[in-house]
Order: structure tokens, then C-alpha cells, then sequence
């Protein structure tokens, strides 16, 4: 049986919009849930980075073009952006730690994860804690995962593989409008 559901396929195929309706059914369901998705941050009409936002409505910054990048930290690179893996880890580690406490005291909560890429796979401590949550037999992961170009990601391969993922290509026509339609008592996520 799978226990995750990952989406993969290209930018802009609409898999944080997804991501994005179903949290919001599980939401409504009142499901216990927590996570992130990584939203693209606009001036005008150009798209100048990333911010990593949490179902709770926290954002931080992931990424900027180097010209719009604000901090003083190391700099690591993924193609014009300039990642904040700093930024990143203050927000999403300790989301993280707080899910993997309350997987001791709730039946199944869903941990959702947008995305496993290559800015965010700059973080070791955040590889380790994905494996982690991964490996918890008590927890549904709902997660996004690129599509292979160019550079290998490992972890991202690993997770494609295993017997307790089930992987959705998104296409330009949404995966037949996959929406989110029901949640049985064991948590389980239905997808139609």
C-alpha cells in the first residue's frame, strides 16, 4: 500500500496549485497537517524568486535574482537565483521538528512538501529530516518533486523508487484536474 503521494513534472505544470487545493481540503477537514510550499515572488511581470510559505501563513525567503537577493550570508547559487538556505532552514527545520513531536500524539498527520529540488536539497539538515519523516510509518507525506533535467538529485531518485510512494506526472492538464476528494478515518488521502 502507498503510504505518500508525491507530483512531479516541469515548472509551471501546476503542481504547488495542487499542493494548494488540497491544503485546503484538508483544511476544512480539519486533518491534522502541516508543511510548506514555495511560491514564486513578482515585481511587475518578472518573476524575481522564491519565499517558502507555511499552511500557517509564515514566509520566508528561499531564493531572489542576484540583483533583489537582501542578505549578507553565504551565497549559494542555483541557475540567476541566489539561494538563502539560512532564511530557509530558520522556517522550515523547526516546522519540521514540531510535525515529527506530533506524530507521537496524532494518528497519521499529512506532512506536505513543495518542493524536494535542488535549492532546497542545499540544506543537509533538511535531506535528513525528509528521509526522517519519510521513514515514519505513521505519516503521510503529500510532496512535489521535480522533473529530472539535466543535474542527477539522488534523494529525489530514491524517493521516485520506493515502494511506499505513489508518483503523479502533472501535466498541462493538471493529471485529469486530480483534486483532493475525500479523507477516510485512517487519514488516507484519495485521489480520483
Amino acid at each position: 500500500m502507498h503510504c505518500h503521494v508525491f507530483l512531479t513534472g516541469p515548472p509551471g505544470s501546476g503542481k504547488t496549485t495542487l499542493i494548494q487545493k488540497v491544503c485546503d481540503v484538508l483544511a476544512s477537514s480539519r486533518l491534522p497537517a502541516d508543511g510548506f510550499y514555495t511560491e514564486e515572488v513578482r515585481q511587475g511581470c518578472r518573476r524575481v524568486g522564491f519565499d517558502v510559505v507555511t499552511l500557517s501563513g509564515n514566509r520566508g525567503e528561499l531564493a531572489r535574482i542576484g540583483d533583489y537577493f537582501s542578505s549578507k550570508k553565504p551565497v549559494h547559487r542555483v541557475g540567476q537565483y541566489v539561494v538563502d538556505i539560512s532564511s530557509f532552514e530558520q522556517l522550515v527545520l523547526p516546522l519540521m521538528d514540531r510535525f515529527k513531536s506530533t506524530i507521537k500524539t496524532i494518528n497519521r498527520p499529512v506532512c506536505v512538501i513543495d518542493e524536494i529540488g535542488k535549492m532546497e536539497l542545499l540544506s543537509q539538515p533538511f535531506v535528513l529530516a525528509v528521509n526522517k519523516i519519510l521513514d515514519n510509518p505513521s505519516v503521510v507525506v503529500f510532496g512535489t518533486l521535480p522533473v529530472s533535467r539535466g543535474k542527477f538529485l539522488p534523494i529525489v531518485e530514491e524517493i521516485k523508487h520506493r515502494q511506499d510512494v505513489k508518483l503523479f506526472n502533472v501535466g498541462e492538464s493538471y493529471i485529469l484536474c486530480i483534486t483532493c476528494k475525500c479523507v477516510n478515518s485512517n487519514n488516507t488521502i484519495f485521489f480520483f
